[in-house]
């Protein structure tokens, strides 16, 4: 009996459809707190000692937490094929600007305190928010034109055709879309700093936090309407098989309708929507009652509404297409072969609770308050 024979292939893509959220909302989770420190440093730490506060709060966790991007990639790569090489080649410099922008936050954690110059250390300290609000305002621009297609067809080899341009990815929807994605790490950052931070930098972060929840809120809920009323959706005129073969030119689609039609077909997944708002309105309830656990918790629960919003949404889509919608790109026909997935899966279901495990240990045995004094009393310091 071949042990890959226990799941069909129809439940194998559901199931990695399922991780590749799982992965995404574990890399805003995580790495998004980093990013949030990043992009609200200049503006809550007023000297190089608040500075340092902020950035020993990220200190010992965020190389680990930047696993989860690297973890993203390789899950579409080996899982999706199809979206790897329509995503990776269109989008190829927005790619591009969110990898210079991450390659400058641990530039900026090496070099900072290298010297005391006060100009070298703010240089670098902006590099710093430079790669805390880059990445996901392009991730957000991104999810944005997901939403309303890409430019691309496939050729009868599968060999994907991208007729697009970096300028024409910043339409307004998507722009928007950016300034949501953003709004929502910098909640998400100044959640983190009220719980980890202290003195004046927390003080400030609960401000800043308690604007960027209002934003978050304003933003979900424009983004929401605009999706309903001018944002066409896609639909299949013939559904492929679910268990055939990987192939998105067997199937027909046509760009009609409301995605939100969905909510009408599968009323359960409204709760991704409700849980996006609720979390952010528990971020600002929270950061008001100095409820810092709470808020880090609701702030968690936002993200990850928001993130599985568009997941349900758009399912079964993963990346439709404008151009050619019969090219558009499913959990049906884009995923790689039923040996593989599974293959895959017994290795994820081996490694990823030890990878939790390893995580949750790291984080209990650094957990702590980042004190001003104890920063200031320091002999040396790497950041």
């Amino acid at each position: 009996m071949i042990l890959s024979t226990l799941l069909d292939f129809e439940t194998l893509r559901i199931i990695w459809w399922a991780l590749l959220g799982v992965l995404l909302v574990g890399f805003a989770m995580t790495d998004g707190f980093d990013m949030g420190m990043g992009a609200l440093l200049p503006f809550v730490a007023r000297n190089d000692v608040e500075r340092r506060v902020a950035i020993q709060t990220v200190e010992p966790v965020w190389e680990g937490n930047q696993v989860w991007f690297i973890l993203g990639g390789g899950a579409i790569f080996a899982a999706w094929p199809a979206l790897y090489a329509v995503s990776f080649s269109g989008f190829y410099m927005a790619m591009f600007i969110v990898l210079a922008a991450l390659i400058a936050r641990p530039l900026a954690f090496k070099y900072r305190s290298k010297r005391e110059d006060p100009r070298w250390r703010a240089g670098w300290d902006w590099a710093l928010f430079v790669s805390g609000a880059v990445p996901p305002t392009v991730f957000g621009v991104a999810v944005g034109n997901v939403l309303q297609g890409a430019p691309f067809r496939l050729t009868d080899d599968l060999v994907p055709i991208y007729e697009g341009s970096f300028f024409a990815l910043l339409d307004p929807f998507s722009l928007l879309c950016g300034l949501n994605a953003l709004a929502m790490i910098v909640m998400h950052g100044a959640a983190w700093l009220g719980l980890r931070a202290d003195g004046g930098v927390a003080e400030r972060a609960r401000r800043f936090g308690g604007l960027a929840a209002l934003a978050v809120i304003a933003l979900f809920a424009l983004n929401g309407v605009l999706l309903a009323l001018f944002i066409e959706g896609f639909s299949f005129v013939t559904e492929p098989p679910h268990d055939g073969v990987s192939n998105p030119l067997h199937t027909q689609v046509v760009q009609a309708g409301s995605w939100l039609d969905a909510y009408a077909q599968r009323p359960w997944i409204t709760v991704a929507p409700v849980l996006g708002f609720l979390g952010a309105i528990g971020v600002r309830v929270g950061l008001r009652r100095r409820a810092e656990g709470l808020t880090f918790l609701a702030s968690n629960l936002s993200i990850t509404g928001m993130i599985l919003s568009v997941g349900f949404t758009m399912f079964p889509f993963i990346l439709p297409s404008t151009i050619d919608p019969d090219s558009s790109l499913t959990v049906w026909d884009s995923s790689s072969s039923h040996q593989t997935l599974f293959n895959m899966l017994v290795v994820t279901v081996v490694m990823l609770p030890i990878v939790l495990t390893y995580t949750a240990w790291v984080y209990r045995v650094l957990w702590g308050r980042v004190l001003e004094d104890d920063v200031r009393n320091e002999n040396e310091s790497a950041y």
